[in-house]
């Protein structure tokens, strides 16, 4: 599953500018204020005050003094005093229109919006053109999201000034937030053409291009805006979440980290340097970064969404189902964090509820493609496989180029045996992936690709896949000049057992010249597969004689009994290994049977090891099992061979040896649904989780099963000597 994250910025503010009326002027002035505008000038604001103060004092109204003041106290950060100031101010000369404006700037900074509006409104009555008050209004309105007239008073602004600034820069933050991101580039464009080192308007480009996915011009401003301030934390951070979709993920974490050094307390660059620990899995000290951003600010949702994001890479399920929780109750419609708390829940098999989360998800965001495709993955879970092709459907059609879709949708297709469709799904998905170039969807074309050419067939799937595949070696050199087989290494021996390819090359060596390319995986497409036309005979790999006849020697012990081979893991790293595997000791109560049990287990779990080596009725060679071309004579040597869904299988199949496979609840596409046997492999029988998804009512039925295996056995003459 596929999850999804959220906006890294900071909700951009418009900026307030410092008003030019707060520079002084030179009138005839009593002596006083001529000395306190001049301590102010050379910044004496402790003078520039004694003097205002003592001329208010001898004169109540004296008007400029009391602006003198109200300048003073707004310079010095006390801003109420300076309200009260401008108030007495106006009291005097109630329609000035500079004072009028800058009361309402202070009322903008204390966030008493409405009360700003009123006092930016009375300066416009008095002075309409007044381009300043007109942007700050706009900016006002901004924050009480009357977007619309913010807009207007902007546009006014620019009609007294059109290449205002700050007025541009408003506008385009304004638009940003309306996510007309175009027409908010073009804004923040008009304010850096109109003042080059703008830090503000390049910083708040940068958001805008970032939106837009041009991460590279995103980038670029950037690092202008640090060029004119190099201790910038919002362009520092917001130029780390660029460097990240870049996947430049060191160079991110340096610049979160130098945003850090700057504001040692920053919650947004704190939260999003966890993501990117994230990703360079350095999940510990995402965690220890995702804390810092909740020590400053505990209701922070993104962190709290995005520490769930890796607490469930750490499988710490039921942490990040509650860290999930807690970001919910901070904000109840956070699309994205019902998304992920859904694939937590899928984790934890509790799929109804997933369900739920998912739908609550798309009622917040309809076209939330990750949430489609993620809710498809669980309908699929409870095999309510029509509604999940429909909500694949419908993730593609909100994201045509969503490749994780296409595979899902493949892998349902194929499950339930629509081949047809399925095929052509599974192979859009490889290629694109690998990016290898395709032989064709159409059988003709396709097969007019491959008549007399040398063919390079590429494996890119697992050792199990590799082997079911390579079934359709033969069929390709009935039509090709010459094949060309790439495999991994160990199956590199085995495949030259298989006929039809001329030469066999281990993926990563060189590889010789060719005409066309496919990738194995493909090839069911290309022969137009369907259930009934499975190139199914088998054995279509073999062993030698005498490699039969060296690992019989090792087995040993008398051949009166049946050897029956045990597997039950397959790789740890595979996606699905949690559903497909199981412990040594779910097996244990077929031990008790007569038979020589030998464990075909190349890896030992560790916790599985110590079992296996407190029974030493069971044969373990580990290590001796050197490649697949020793397991494929060691399982020649045995009766039968019982094991989860793994690459142990696809090779005792392909050897035409008798082989038990234990499926979980959903099976993995090739073994489809409610059927014992397989159209890949006629030697296997399959034993399939029941509703419980638990394996021991599968385990109580292979033990049914098997006893009477071993009646039958023991019935029959001793098996003859082995051979190739």
């Amino acid at each position: 599953m596929e999850t999804s994250r959220t906006d890294y910025f900071d909700q951009s503010t418009p900026r307030v500018p410092a008003n030019d009326q707060f520079r002084m002027f030179t009138l005839t002035l009593p002596e006083a204020l001529k000395r306190a505008i001049a301590a102010y000038n050379d910044g004496n604001f402790s003078e520039a005050e004694r003097l205002c103060r003592t001329i208010i004092a001898a004169k109540p109204d004296f008007f400029d003094a009391l602006r003198l003041l109200a300048v003073l106290e707004t310079r010095l950060g006390r801003l109420k005093d300076a309200l009260t100031s401008y108030d007495r101010a106006l009291a005097v000369r109630p329609a000035y229109a500079e004072a009028l404006h800058n009361r309402g700037v202070i009322l903008h900074e204390l966030n008493r919006f409405d009360e700003a509006l009123a006092s930016f409104d009375q300066a416009l009555a008095v002075r309409p053109d007044y381009a300043e008050a007109l942007s700050t209004r706009g900016a006002t309105l901004h924050e009480l999201r009357r977007f619309g007239d913010a807009l207007a008073s902007y546009d006014q602004a620019l009609t007294a000034r059109p290449n205002y600034a700050e007025a541009l820069h408003n506008r385009g933050v304004t638009l940003h937030e309306l996510k007309r991101f175009d027409e908010a580039l073009a804004s923040f464009e008009h304010a850096v053409t109109a003042r080059p080192h703008y830090d503000e308007a390049l910083h708040n480009r940068g958001l805008t291009l970032h939106k837009l996915k041009r991460f590279d011009e995103a980038l670029a401003s950037f690092e202008q805006a640090l060029a004119v301030r190099p201790d910038y934390a919002e362009a520092l951070s917001n130029r780390g979440a660029t460097l990240y979709e870049l996947r430049r993920f060191e160079d991110a974490l340096a610049s979160y980290d130098k945003a850090l050094t700057v504001r040692p307390n920053y919650a947004e660059a704190l939260s999003n340097r966890g993501l990117t620990l994230h990703k360079l899995k350095r999940f510990d000290e995402a965690l220890a970064s995702y804390e810092q951003a909740l020590a400053v600010r505990p209701d922070y949702a993104d962190a709290l969404r995005n520490r769930g994001l890796t607490l469930h890479e750490l499988k710490r399920f039921d942490e990040a189902l509650a860290s999930y929780e807690q970001a919910l109750a901070v904000r109840p419609d956070y699309a994205e964090a019902l998304s992920n708390r859904g694939t937590t829940l899928h984790e934890l098999r509790r799929f109804k509820d997933a369900l739920a989360s998912y739908d609550h998800a798309l009622r917040v965001l309809p076209n939330y493609a990750e949430a489609l495709h993620n809710r498809g993955v669980t309908l699929h879970e409870l095999k309510r496989f029509d509604e999940a092709l429909a909500s694949y459907e419908q993730a593609l059609a909100v994201r045509p180029d969503y490749t994780q879709a296409h595979f899902n949708e493949a892998i349902c297709r194929l499950v339930i045996g629509d081949f047809d469709r399925g095929w052509e799904k599974f192979d859009r998905y490889f290629n694109r992936y690998y990016q290898f170039r395709r032989l064709g969807v159409s059988n003709g074309t396709a097969l007019a690709a491959i008549a007399g050419r040398t063919i390079l067939l590429h494996a890119h799937l697992g050792y199990g896949d590799t082997i079911q595949f390579c079934r359709y070696v033969p069929l390709v050199a009935e039509l090709a000049a010459r094949v060309i087989l790439e495999v991994q290494a160990p199956l590199h021996e085995l495949m030259s057992t298989l006929p039809g390819a001329a030469q066999i090359v281990t993926r990563g060596d060189p590889i010789p010249n060719f005409d066309v390319q496919c990738l194995l995986e493909s090839l069911p497409l290309v022969f137009g597969t369907r259930l009934e036309t499975i190139p199914s005979a088998t054995p279509y790999l073999r062993v030698s004689s005498q490699a039969i006849m060296n690992w019989n020697a090792r087995l040993g012990g008398p051949r009166g009994r049946p050897r029956i081979g045990l597997a039950w893991s397959g790789d740890p790293m595979n996606w699905n290994d949690h559903n497909r595997s199981m412990r040594l000791g779910s097996l244990l109560s077929l031990l008790d049977l007569s038979a020589t049990f030998v464990s075909l287990q190349k890896d030992v779990r560790a916790g599985d090891a110590a079992v296996l080596k407190a029974r030493s009725d069971v044969l373990h060679f580990g290590d001796e099992l050197k490649d697949f071309s020793d397991t494929a004579a060691l399982l020649s040597n045995l009766d039968l061979i019982i094991s989860v869904d793994t690459s142990v299988v696809h090779l005792a199949g392909a050897l035409a040896k008798p082989v038990w496979v234990m499926l979980p609840f959903i099976p993995d596409w090739r073994w489809l649904l409610d059927r014992d046997d397989s159209p890949w492999y006629p030697t296997a029988r399959l034993f399939r989780q029941d509703n419980s998804r638990s394996w021991e009512s599968v385990i109580v039925r292979v033990r049914a099963v098997l006893q009477d295996f071993l009646r039958d056995y023991a019935s029959k003459p001793p098996p003859a000597a082995c051979s190739g």
